[in-house]
């Protein structure tokens, strides 16, 4: 575009030849664009504004009293490098003493459990009033208890987040599709109460204990303390203890498992629509551990995902929700040679086995089929007779009971379980039964194996629901052991009653960990012997912030998808083999809702934890990340100065311990510091060489208060009340604030609150002001504006700060951070201002920002626009407004592009959807759907057809529809970091039809940069570059060899697949159908008729 100079040249040339005027406008345009912007007049509006902003930053934030106060104590303090292999190995045995405290509360309950079962005589007709943890406290229209549903006191209790609870006594939660007075409920819920006061017993010897509970294999579940259940808005309670997975990994062994589903034409539709959710509910009971595949046969056999061909895979839950979705595309046809299947079942067994990969423990075959027309003996001599090491568990799906006699057999010659599945209804309740076959060999051997889940949130129990209203949902693992029946009648038979737990949510490991010894960078993180994470700063469990959804794959995050840089997995199969060792690489941390970027190099030290499956990993920062220091103040000199009102701790640290006795829990840390120190609380256990600290950062930064003060008194300092908040903080955790506005005149009113995660002291990082602080050059500030997390990314305020070091040395720890929190309005008007000034002697500048022929940009070393002439591009990318501009910074190398990857992302997603596959996926619309068929059999005895085909037709006959959904994906996106030893740039940039020109300047002693722009020349063929996360697609082949990738893992040391005792004459028989019919009708046709 030209000029206005260029226009008026032409227009004198009017009366030349045109070709000669049309060239020299040209001419004209060239020499306008390629102007240059002179780089001393950009350099002193830098140095104007950098001296002025530097000012008022270390002004407000007392940075160089605090720099002085801690040079003054020097001489008293010593410098420790922190032996990384000697610090994780002692945080492994505080978590193994933490982990052995909760496991002997489970065995302690498992010892009364199974002396009380020995003392109990089953009686059939034991009417005994119990506690129902959906009745209790209900009364009738008249003002009476209900049946179960006595009065049950429940008080408000701080220990489990204020809850009612009763903490004396348990109650008893029965499954809606359960009879509650069935006489085998009422014979458990009678002989577990004795469990009642060693609940209480082993909540008095650790007050740290939360939910303890006992799951029976009955189905009923006690738990403690005890609390009111309520049913969802379908007044269903879906909980069933006997599908978690600290039942299910308790209760058996790891196992190999090769499902074969009968898709032959007999098995076309409520036959097939039932043996895909005995399908589902199968899967739904394997774990980690647990090794599958999944065939359907007819006259041929179709491996359900036919990549998976002759393997077995991993049961973790992405595998199992790629084969549920596979699902959906079988149908029936043709003929069902089940020999075919049953060779091609045990040969990849077998094959598989002799890899050495999978469980090497159970191994099972499931036969899901409406018939067998042969008891196929010849194929079960070849593979598995006399041992009988793959157990046989056999489905037959629909009411006719003409083979079921051969279907028996092949269950009751292997070692299995035979069972019959008539409806939608049955079939999770057969489908458990399985479970407590294998459990047999371990009830017999009477191995009380310690089983750890992987760390999930369970949103079922009504005390995870409230958590998920009040504070989001929380991490935890459970320790569970089973429970036998030591009846000696009964000893061949390998009765498992159930399983005993209590959770552990992962916020209690993390206060094992002393922060203030990992450094700035440093953390911890521990994952399971399949290699999921445990705890780790980068696991993200929810996505959507405002709704807290749980991603699905949450607690399957493997550790190499978030320690990205270990390409080999180096790091993660040292922790799988519980090594003890170290790891080092260069990391790149992304802070700031992964906007910015660190690049460090760390140091990995990890260990085992034992008794568990875990491994404890600690990452250390090189440079000051390694380096502790030792203060030494009077504790009187300390209390003192701990007794400033604007003195904060970190809530999420642990500096003493206040869970351990009631009386200490409704203390602050920082509370019960002083009662420590002052000898009246003899019973509180604290971390003494923190507490030595936190006073020597105290006393040292004590003068900071009144130093704020006198800034705040004097009313000609700050007059425009530009600067809001000044802060600090320590390497203890200890802040301090002070305000120069009113609290309620704050542009941020959510700056250092408890729900400013980012910008506070927590359990896995540092604020986000000191981190960023600690990389800058000593002596100089780090400046941002906050990114929020809504759609519209504005800011009204400016964040400096910078850091404290003790020695002027990159071994020196940096001891604290201070900063400034000031309106945005207050530093752009800086920026302009010093942005008019100019050198010449009369005063008439010969460029400036207020010219339309330049733009003018503050940006920081991330490339995010703090100033721009348009308010509405703050907070911005500056390659998304100026592109070709930083097109040419990243080929100078003024800046560098850092690519990083994101495995636990969510990408929305174009999905086919009917609610025919929903039905079948969810149990509840199955549920439903099979009293809607059960209905029309008593009514008509149809068979599949007709009436039963039109009352389930909402269920399967429903077009097809696309939906959009957020699914986990892999994303890759940039980051950009300016080179530090550039301090000024000028460039041209040829464009189409004109020369763009820049200058870019750093700001002094700061993480800034003042870019002045040719505005003349648009430079629109140089494409904006963004942020935005790019989707990896994987192609077929690809999709492929990553379900075949078999990642290093280690099994349970403890297997228990067969024992030569064990009575395999208990194997099923025909479910009568009348009686379930009848017990659904009752507790479901007032669930069916609401609807």
């Amino acid at each position: 575009m030209a000029g206005p100079g260029s226009a008026r040249r032409a227009s004198r040339g009017a009366s030349a030849l045109l070709t000669a005027a049309l060239l020299y406008a040209a001419l004209g345009d060239t020499v306008r664009s390629e102007q240059q912007i002179p780089l001393s007049v950009v350099k002193l509006w830098a140095s104007a504004f950098g001296g002025e902003i530097k000012s008022i930053a270390a002004k407000y934030s007392g940075s160089q009293l605090l720099q002085k106060k801690y040079k003054e104590y020097e001489k008293d303090v010593t410098i420790e490098e922190i032996d990384g292999l000697q610090l994780v190995k002692k945080l492994a045995k505080n978590m193994e003493e933490m982990f052995h405290k909760k496991s002997e509360a489970v065995r302690r309950l498992v010892e009364a459990a199974e002396e009380a079962h020995l003392k109990h005589e089953f009686d059939a007709d034991l009417q005994y009033e119990y506690f129902n943890a959906v009745l209790i406290n209900e009364r009738d229209k008249d003002g009476n208890f209900l049946e179960l549903g006595k009065e049950f006191i429940l008080a408000p209790n701080d220990h489990f987040n204020n809850l009612p609870v009763n903490i004396s006594l348990s109650d008893v939660q029965v499954p809606t599709n359960m009879y509650n007075k069935d006489p085998a409920i009422v014979n458990g819920v009678y002989w577990s109460e004795s469990l009642n006061k060693v609940f209480v017993d082993n909540f008095d010897r650790d007050p740290s204990l939360i939910w303890q509970y006992f799951g029976s294999a009955k189905g009923f579940f006690r738990q403690y303390p005890g609390i009111k259940w309520e049913p969802d808005e379908n007044g269903v309670i879906a909980f069933d203890c006997r599908n978690r997975k600290w039942y299910i990994q308790a209760a058996t062994s790891p196992k190999d498992v090769v499902i074969l589903v009968d898709v032959s034409g007999s098995m076309k539709g409520l036959r097939l629509t039932i043996a895909k959710q005995t399908v589902s509910s199968i899967l739904d009971t394997l774990g980690d551990d647990d090794f599958f595949n999944i065939i359907a046969y007819n006259e041929e056999l179709h491996y359900v995902e036919p990549c998976l061909n002759g393997t077995l895979v991993q049961a973790d839950r992405t595998n199992k929700e790629h084969f549920r979705e596979h699902l959906d595309k079988l149908f029936a046809k043709g003929i069902g040679m089940l020999d075919i299947a049953l060779n091609e079942a045990f040969n990849i067994l077998s094959d598989f086995n002799h890899t050495g990969q999978g469980s090497i423990c159970s191994q099972a075959i499931m036969l899901i089929t409406d018939g067998a027309v042969d008891t196929y003996d010849t194929i079960f001599a070849k593979y598995n007779w006399p041992d009988r090491k793959v157990r046989i568990f056999t489905y037959l799906i629909g009411r006719e009971a003409a083979f079921a006699d051969n279907l028996k057999w092949m269950a009751c010659a292997n070692k299995g379980f035979f069972t019959q599945i008539s409806t939608l209804a049955d079939v999770q309740e057969n489908v458990m039964e399985y479970l407590h076959v294998l459990s047999r060999p371990k009830v017999i051997d009477q191995e009380h194996d310690v089983v750890w889940t992987e760390a999930y949130i369970d949103s079922t129990l009504p005390q995870a629901q409230k958590l998920a209203d009040d504070q989001g949902l929380v991490l935890m693992t459970t320790v569970a052991m089973p429970v036998f029946s030591k009846q000696n009648e009964t000893r061949s038979k390998g009765i498992l009653l159930g399983v005993v737990g209590t959770d552990v949510p992962v916020k209690e490991l993390l206060k094992t960990i002393p922060k203030y010894k990992l450094g700035i960078h440093g953390y911890a993180f521990a994952i399971t012997n399949n290699g999921y994470i445990l705890t780790h700063p980068e696991l993200r469990p929810l996505y959507e912030e405002g709704k807290k959804r749980r991603k699905p794959n949450y607690s399957s995050v493997d550790l190499s998808e978030v320690e990205w840089e270990d390409r080999d997995d180096v790091l993660r199969n040292a922790m799988v083999n519980r090594k003890t060792g170290k790891f080092s690489m260069e990391v790149k941390k992304t802070v700031d809702k992964g906007k910015r970027v660190l690049v460090m190099t760390n140091d990995y030290y990890y260990t085992d934890i034992k008794g568990t499956p875990f491994s404890l990993g600690v990452a250390l920062s090189r440079g000051h990340g390694k380096y502790f220091f030792r203060g030494n103040v009077t504790i009187e000199e300390g209390l003192h100065d701990l007794e400033h009102p604007d003195v904060s701790l970190a809530d999420e640290w642990s500096y003493c311990n206040t869970d351990l006795h009631p009386e200490h829990r409704h203390l602050s840390q920082l509370e019960a510091i002083k009662l420590y120190l002052k000898g009246k609380e003899p019973l509180l256990q604290c971390d003494k060489e923190l507490i030595q600290e936190v006073l020597f950062d105290a006393v040292v930064s004590a003068p900071i208060e009144a130093y704020w003060t006198s800034l705040a008194l004097n009313k000609s300092e700050n007059s425009d009340k530009g600067v809001e908040v000044a802060f600090l903080g320590t390497r203890t955790g200890l802040s301090r604030t002070n305000l120069f506005v009113g609290a309620e005149q704050l542009t941020n009113q959510d700056f250092l609150k408890a729900g400013d995660k980012e910008n506070i002291f927590n359990a896995d990082h540092f604020p986000l002001w000191y981190r960023r602080a600690a990389e800058q050059i000593p002596g100089s500030f780090v400046y941002s504006i906050p990114f929020s997390t809504g759609a519209v990314n504005k800011s009204n305020v400016v964040t400096a700060s910078t850091s404290i070091q003790l020695l002027d040395e990159r071994k020196s720890p940096v001891v604290a951070a201070v900063g400034i929190q000031m309106k945005l309005e207050f530093f752009q008007r800086k920026f302009w201002t010093a942005s008019r000034q100019c050198a010449s002697l009369d005063g008439k500048c010969s460029i400036s920002c207020d010219d339309e022929t330049v733009n003018c940009y503050l940006i920081d070393n991330n490339g995010f626009i703090l100033v721009s002439e348009d308010y509405m591009q703050t907070g911005d990318f500056f390659g998304e407004i100026e592109g070709a501009v930083m097109n040419k910074l990243l080929s100078m190398g003024s800046f560098k592009r850092i690519t990083l990857y994101d495995y636990q992302a969510m990408c929305r997603a174009n999905k086919e959807s009917s609610d025919g596959a929903r039905g079948l996926l969810d149990p509840y619309n199955a549920f439903l759907s099979a009293v809607k068929w059960i209905m029309t059999e008593l009514v008509l005895f149809l068979v599949e057809f007709n009436l039963c085909s039109w009352w389930h037709s909402d269920l399967t006959a429903t077009a097809q529809k696309l939906k959009q959904t957020m699914e986990p994906c892999d994303t890759e996106y940039p980051a950009f970091v300016s080179e530090r030893t550039i301090k000024e740039t000028t460039g041209n940039i040829a464009c189409e039809d004109c020369s763009k020109s820049f200058v870019i300047q750093q700001i002094p002693s700061s993480n800034l940069f003042m870019v002045v722009v040719d505005s003349s020349c648009l430079c629109e063929s140089v494409a904006p570059i963004t942020m935005a996360p790019i989707e990896i697609r994987y192609n077929e082949s690809l999709k492929c060899e990553r379900l075949k990738a078999q990642k290093i893992r280690r099994r349970p040391e403890s297997c228990h697949g067969f024992h030569p005792e064990e009575n395999a004459r208990e194997c099923g028989g025909v479910p009568s159908l009348q009686a379930s019919v009848a017990l659904l009708l009752l507790s479901l046709l007032p669930l069916l008729f609401s609807r």
